[in-house]
C-alpha cells in the first residue's frame, strides 16, 4: 500500500500540480519534474509506474486542450522510434541498475541546453534521421529513468513549431510512450493498480488543472520567449539535478 500522511499527500499534490504547470508551459511534459518529486515519497520502481500512470492522464489533457496543433508528420517519425526506445528502456530496468543514469542524462542536457541557448543559430538539423534518433533516445530514457521529455523537447525546438503545435505534438508522442511503458511496468509489477487507485483523484486533479493553467500561461508568451523558456527550463532542472549528485549532498 502506498501510504502517505495527510501532510505528505497535500505536499505531493501541490508539487505535482506545479510540475504539471511547468511541464505544460515548457512543452515537454511533467516527468522531468515529477520524477524527482515522487522520488521523495516512493521507491524507484514505484516512481516509474506512478509517473507512467500520471503521464497517461496529463498527456490526455494536453491532447484535448492543444489538439488543433498536432504536426502529424513529426508525430509519426518521432513517435515510432520513441515506442521502440521506451520498450527497450523499460525492459532493461529489470536487468540493469539505473542509479547513475540520471547523472549522464542531466550532464548531457546541461551541455546541450547551454550550447543551444548561447548559439541559437546552430540548432539541430531539421532532418528525419534526427527525429528518429531523438525519438529513440527520449523514448529509451523515459523507459529506463522515467523521464525523456527534455531530449524530445530539444529536438522538437529545432523544427520551429508554433508553441501550441509544439506542445500538442510532444504530448501525442509522449502519450504513446507512456502507454507502452505503462503496460511494460504493469507486467513487471511496478504498477499495482489497486494500490495506486486511491491516488487517481489526486493525479486527475494535478493533470487537468495543471494543464489548463499551463495553457493560460502559454497564451501569454510569444514564440521567441517560448523557445528560450524551453531551453532555460532544461538547463535549470539539469543543473539542479547535477548539483544533487555532488558528494557534499550525499
Amino acid at each position: 500500500m502506498l501510504d502517505l500522511t495527510t501532510n505528505e499527500l497535500i505536499l505531493f499534490t501541490l508539487l505535482g500540480l506545479l510540475a504539471e504547470i511547468v511541464g505544460t508551459v515548457s512543452g515537454f511534459g511533467s516527468s522531468l519534474f515529477f520524477v524527482p518529486i515522487a522520488s521523495k515519497f516512493f521507491d524507484f520502481h514505484t516512481v516509474l509506474g506512478l509517473t507512467a500512470f500520471f503521464h497517461v492522464l496529463s498527456n490526455s489533457a494536453k491532447i484535448y486542450l492543444f489538439k488543433k496543433g498536432v504536426d502529424r508528420k513529426i508525430t509519426f517519425n518521432m513517435g515510432i522510434s520513441s515506442l521502440t526506445g521506451v520498450f527497450l528502456g523499460a525492459i532493461l530496468t529489470v536487468y540493469i541498475s539505473s542509479k547513475n543514469a540520471p547523472l549522464v542524462v542531466t550532464s548531457t542536457l546541461l551541455l546541450l541546453g547551454i550550447a543551444l541557448l548561447l548559439f541559437p543559430r546552430y540548432t539541430i538539423q531539421k532532418t528525419r534521421p534526427n527525429l528518429l534518433i531523438g525519438g529513440s533516445i527520449s523514448g529509451f530514457l523515459a523507459g529506463f529513468t522515467g523521464t525523456g521529455g527534455a531530449i524530445r523537447g530539444i529536438v522538437l525546438s529545432a523544427f520551429g513549431l508554433e508553441k501550441n503545435s509544439f506542445i500538442a505534438t510532444s504530448a501525442l508522442i509522449d502519450f504513446g510512450v507512456d502507454l507502452v511503458r505503462f503496460i511494460v511496468y504493469l507486467s513487471l509489477g511496478y504498477i499495482v493498480v489497486m494500490e495506486m487507485l486511491w491516488l487517481l483523484p489526486f493525479l486527475l486533479f494535478m493533470s487537468i488543472l495543471g494543464t489548463y493553467l499551463g495553457k493560460l500561461l502559454v497564451n501569454r508568451i510569444n514564440e521567441a520567449q517560448f523557445r528560450k523558456l524551453v531551453l532555460i527550463t532544461v538547463i535549470s532542472v539539469a543543473l539542479i539535478e547535477f548539483v544533487r549528485f555532488l558528494p557534499i549532498f550525499n
